[in-house]
């Protein structure tokens, strides 16, 4: 035995240390799972190692393969293996295992399962799971251990000790995690079995055992397993076919068998050692298993197989005999290869029996009527069973098969083959490796989504790539293999674009505003919502914030931002809406032209808002004028990047809490790509944990901000920060830069403008023109063009320099809110419309 047989959490030990470290294994669990690891850490690591996988020239790829060949498996085996491997540790296929076997990608997150009770489930770790792993399949153990590493779990794997083959695939990927974490939860001992003390002090530490092996050494670590530790048992299974006349006729289907018989050697729990028919004629099955023989003698004549151990090839030689004997009974005909390659044994008896293996095969009747009769019960052995029939039979023989007890059923050439996220022997393994937990609380815990957010947020260290900026958008689109659904920004803030997600980002993201919206204020039991969000033309906002409330339950009136504001006034006092949800803009024409019932009604109590700021002169005229008691942000986000923060109770106007499950945020510098100092102004930059539609790498989403330090009154430990304005609120004219947010300020501290406000820039020959746009809803009301122009004028000395050396001229526009530009999606007012550029030609 090599000095460095055994890893444990980053180390290569000898046996005298392994005997050692044992002993404290205990507290080696209690340390590593001190520190919570986050799914996403093991899924960046796997999608690593799978890309190396994939390279069979790559450092870790011919370790491996050294390794596979050092044990004596021949290169074509090994080098399956490893692309087999390559592609279960890809990213996609792991993503879809968590979400359709623990619910989503943070499954650990305490969080709510119905928004209207206090009541918060997750899937948490069992603690330190033990795997005893087959030596007759090298990467079971490894994908096992990756499983474990998924649900949280300290993993402890035990191998026969002749290879190191998991202790290498495992120590490539703890390496391939910078944080530590994998490799603090990972120890693989490689020893024989015969070793019992070894393997009982692991199992005396263990909260769960996941096993492999036959029934006898099943029994064996059972044995050892203590009382209320989990057994997971992956003990025998058996596989086989059922063919349909129809299907025993077709050279089709016997190929797709032999297929099955071959590969792997039938190692495989899912290869086929019986072949039933769907007969009771004796002639019938001697006659296929002669046809089938030929089948099966092309296939492997295809192949290089493995030939088997001397035990095993004892077995086959006993086997065979047996069924030549019995020839002489008229219960059996043997056809065999002469070189030993394979056998098909023909039997009249209908009970399932396993094969020897190695390309042996039995050739069974058994009529579709005694199916249950026979095989049930064996249920508890069965597992994969590959239906040739036709498609009016398939559907009834699959029912029959699934009712005597088998797992997974298919069809003839796929019965090794697997999907993303399949159950495991009727079960799924990462619920096998997780316990489910939950929190039952009170109202004082009813704007809370999630407990973890009280504690503290799981943070992960953006990617090492070029920061992209909004312009480059396209950039992150090199790869839309996985999009599914597409929205189209408004373009406020530039050209339009499609932003591409899968409908599992989509799900994610609305589920991740619900949680906001609880935060902000809103009452799923009691709030009566109308959706005022613009629709249609690719744009999200309606339908992002129709699938929000669906995940709170709510009562919702989806209306989508209507023209006739007049008829919206009515609908909301019919409906006895309070809550309602729109852009500010909008919201401000339905108040101001249904002012009338709605001040009559008072009854709308909030407001949600999103995709424009909302000035605080508004805020104050809504809420003295109509009893508006709560007036917040929906959310903080973006079409091109998804949900971003979110406000609590005691944020201020500009405030917002990260989206930690969802997105890492820095805050770079303006000019440089240096973290912004505390307080400074920075531009905001956007990494998606999990984006499958496109990628979101450091993003830089047009925003302004800063970082707001300490603690916020509400309770959370997720980061906060305050938007400070847009890139696009500030622009260049007449050689001066002008901020938009300060035209407003001036606007509303000088002449108490609440309406809206647009700039408008035009070029002649003459020079350049500024034009102010105020909203008003009469002649007389606010001040004429001319007073408000000496009122920015007063209150702006950059403008007044400007216009003074005739750099730019200011004009004021009075205009009702319908004479407003906007973009045409989403109805968004933009800040500044810049005519200057013409398109020629």
């Amino acid at each position: 035995m090599t000095t460095d047989q055994h890893y444990w959490q980053g180390t290569w030990l000898d046996d005298v240390e392994a005997d050692g470290r044992l002993d404290r294994l205990g507290e080696a669990v209690r340390s590593a799972l001190a520190t919570p690891m986050s799914p996403l850490v093991v899924l960046a690591a796997c999608d690593r190692l799978a890309t190396a996988l994939a390279d069979p020239d790559s450092p870790a790829s011919l370790r491996l393969a050294a390794e596979l060949d050092a044990a004596g498996v021949p290169p074509e085996e090994a080098a399956r293996t490893l692309r087999d491997l390559a592609e279960a540790l890809g990213r996609e296929p792991l993503e879809t295992k968590l979400m359709r076997e623990l619910g989503g990608i943070d499954p650990g997150r305490l969080a709510r399962f119905d928004f209207r009770r206090e009541i918060f489930e997750g899937w948490l770790p069992v603690g330190l799971l033990v795997h005893v792993a087959p030596g007759n399949a090298p990467a079971a153990g490894a994908m096992s251990a990756v499983e474990g590493l998924l649900a949280g779990n300290v993993n402890a794997v035990k191998t026969s000790g002749g290879s190191r083959f998991t202790q290498l695939l495992l120590a490539e990927l703890a390496d391939l995690d910078p944080s530590g974490l994998i490799a603090a939860r990972t120890i693989v001992l490689g020893f024989p079995s015969s070793r019992v003390d070894w393997l009982r002090r692991m199992c005396a530490q263990a909260d769960a055992v996941a096993a492999w092996g036959g029934e006898e050494a099943i029994a064996g670590v059972a044995a050892l397993v203590p009382p209320g530790c989990r057994l997971v048992d992956w003990g025998p299974k058996l596989s086989f076919a059922y063919l349909t006349e129809d299907a025993w006729s077709s050279p089709e289907a016997l190929r797709g068998i032999a297929d099955d018989i071959c590969r792997l050697d039938q190692q495989a729990c899912s290869s086929p050692q019986v072949v039933y028919l769907d007969t009771e004629e004796t002639e019938e099955v001697f006659a296929f298993a002669e046809r089938f023989s030929t089948v099966l003698d092309a296939t492997v004549a295809e192949l290089a197989p493995q030939p088997p151990s001397l035990l095993e090839a004892a077995e086959i030689t006993n086997t065979v005999l047996v069924a030549r004997h019995e020839e002489h009974l008229g219960l059996t005909r043997v056809h065999e290869d002469p070189a030993g390659a394979w056998r098909v044994l023909a039997d009249t008896r209908s009970a399932l029996r396993a094969s020897p293996l190695h390309r042996t095969v039995w050739v069974k009747p058994l009529p579709r009527t005694r199916i249950s009769d026979v095989l049930r019960p064996m249920r508890s052995y069965l597992q994969t069973v590959a239906v040739g029939a036709e498609r009016s039979d398939t559907a009834l023989l699959a029912g029959a098969v699934l009712g005597a007890g088998a797992q997974r059923v298919t069809v003839p050439g796929r019965m090794l083959d697997s999907y993303d996220g399949e159950p495991h022997d009727g079960v799924y393994a990462l619920q096998r490796y997780s316990r489910r937990v939950d929190v039952q609380l009170d109202e004082r815990f009813s704007g809370d989504a999630c407990l973890d957010d009280l504690v503290g947020a799981r943070e992960l260290a953006p990617p090492a790539v070029e920061v992209v900026s909004k312009g480059d958008f396209e950039l992150l689109q090199d790869d839309l293999g996985r999009a599914e659904v597409f929205f189209r920004s408004g373009g406020s803030t530039g050209a339009p674009k499609l932003s591409a997600f899968a409908w599992d980002d989509y799900h994610e993201h609305m589920r991740s505003g619900a949680e906001g919206l609880l935060a902000a204020g809103f009452d799923p039991k009691t709030d009566r919502t109308m959706n005022l969000f613009f629709g249609g033309q690719l744009y999200g906002g309606f339908l992002s914030f129709f699938s929000v409330l669906e995940n709170l339950r709510a009562v919702q009136f989806p209306m989508a931002a209507q023209d006739d504001h007049a008829l919206v006034a009515r609908s909301i006092v019919d409906h006895r809406v309070d809550t309602l949800f729109g852009m500010p803009n909008y919201l401000l024409r339905l108040f101001t032209e249904g002012a009338a019932e709605l001040r009559t009604y008072r009854g709308v109590r909030k407001l949600f808002f999103g995709g424009e700021h909302f000035p605080q002169a508004q805020q104050d005229w809504l809420r003295e004028e109509f009893g508006v008691e709560l007036i917040r942000s929906a959310a903080y986000g973006s079409v091109d990047a998804g949900p971003l923060g979110y406000q609590c109770a005691h944020a201020p106007a500009r405030v917002h809490h990260l989206f930690s499950g969802l997105q890492t945020l820095e805050i770079l510098a303006i000019a440089e790509d240096r973290p912004a100092q505390a307080g400074e102004t920075g531009r905001l930059v956007f990494t998606a944990h999990t984006r499958r539609g496109q990628r979101l790498d450091r993003y830089e989403i047009g925003d302004l901000g800063r970082w707001v330090p300490g603690d916020c009154p509400c309770g959370r430990r997720t980061p906060r920060f305050e938007l400070l304005g847009r890139f696009g609120d500030v622009f260049r004219s007449g050689s001066y830069f002008f901020n938009v947010r300060r035209f407003a300020a001036v606007a509303e501290e000088t002449f108490g403008h609440r309406g809206a406000l647009q700039i408008v820039l035009d070029a002649d020959t003459s020079g350049e023109s500024l034009t102010v746009r105020l909203e008003t809803t009469t002649e007389t009301d606010g001040p004429t063009a001319d007073a408000a122009a000496q009122g920015f004028l007063d209150g702006y000395p950059e403008l007044a320099d400007a216009v003074r050396e005739h750099l730019v001229r200011l004009r004021v526009e009075r205009l009702r809110a319908d004479a407003f530009d906007r973009t045409a999606a989403s109805g968004k007012l933009p800040a500044v419309v810049d005519r200057r550029i013409r398109t020629t030609g």
